[in-house]
């Protein structure tokens, strides 16, 4: 916890630092923290409204899925039998120095055993192509 939640959070701590304020920066604080407390509680009641929403459009998937004789277990099956996805061929191949193959798809990032062997062989990723 914060020092600054810490003071506002308990009452003594709070006195002391409010001791040089005057009434009325007193009063503009605590207009401020009603403000805030207002948005806070709008939020959640957004946040709930939204939560209830979902959990009805669930219901109604369930309540369509069921009239349908469609079970949980189907849609697992399903996706079970897509299977995992494909592997990209490699499209690029080198050896470093300890004689280990490396091959990259040449998507993404490249890989850093593929920059360090550009850098120390001065070749560029057209030269590794795989034929």
């Amino acid at each position: 916890m914060s020092d600054f939640v810490k003071v506002l959070t308990r009452k003594n701590s709070l006195r002391k630092q409010c001791q040089d304020m005057s009434v009325s920066d007193v009063e503009k604080v605590l207009t401020d923290l009603n403000e805030i407390l207002e948005e806070r509680h709008a939020e959640e009641a957004q946040a709930q409204a939204a939560e209830q929403q979902r959990m009805k459009k669930i219901a109604e998937i369930r309540k369509r899925m069921d009239d349908a004789g469609i079970g949980l277990d189907d849609l697992k099956a399903i996706k079970a039998s897509e299977g995992p996805k494909r592997k990209v061929e490699a499209k690029y191949r080198i050896k470093d120095a300890a004689g280990a193959v490396h091959e990259w798809s040449g998507r993404g990032r490249t890989p850093v055993v593929f920059n360090e062997y550009f850098e120390k062989h001065g070749v560029t990723k057209e030269d590794t192509l795989i034929k």
